[in-house]
């Protein structure tokens, strides 16, 4: 949880930072269209964390936003990332499958008539997987290196 809040916080600093000026339309477009990703993300989080467990519809709740989620990670990848940022299109192509995979599997887990503890187990590992690569896209947008080994280590092993 807290690395989502930490991961939410960095997204919102990344919006500020690539909100600066500039006169590259292509770049321009890209800061406009990350700055929507990174503030509609940041809603549905809160949104998710605000769901009441016990209430009558948690479960329709939490699967309306985790496909939210879904189509802004698919927005990510459909986004035309200028040419300095190249690179980075696969991290958010990959974050995208990874969403959609989790959002089938949660799906899966809470859709049935018995609840699919194996389906959510597996759709929390990509719901992971999917938030991982954004944190690297942050990072290399930062123009930093990845310093954490749980980002390196993480992706080298799949």
């Amino acid at each position: 949880m807290k690395r989502k809040i930490y991961s939410v916080i960095s997204t919102f600093f990344l919006c500020l930072l690539l909100s600066g000026c500039g006169r590259d339309p292509e770049l321009d477009q890209f800061k406009e269209d990350f700055e929507i990703f990174c503030i509609n993300i940041s809603t549905l989080d809160t949104s998710i964390n605000n769901i009441d467990p016990a209430a009558d519809d948690a479960k329709s709740k939490l699967l309306g936003y985790i496909d939210q989620l879904d189509s802004e990670f698919q927005n990510l990848a459909q986004m035309d990332f200028p040419e300095e940022f190249d690179y980075l299109e696969s991290l958010a192509d990959d974050a995208s499958a990874y969403m959609s995979e989790a959002a089938s599997a949660y799906h899966t887990a809470y859709s049935g008539e018995v609840y699919a503890e194996n389906y959510n187990d597996y759709a929390y590992e990509n719901y992971k997987r999917a938030y991982k690569r954004i944190q690297i896209l942050i990072t290399y947008l930062h123009g930093d290196e990845l310093q954490d080994a749980d980002l390196t280590d993480e992706t080298a092993a799949e």
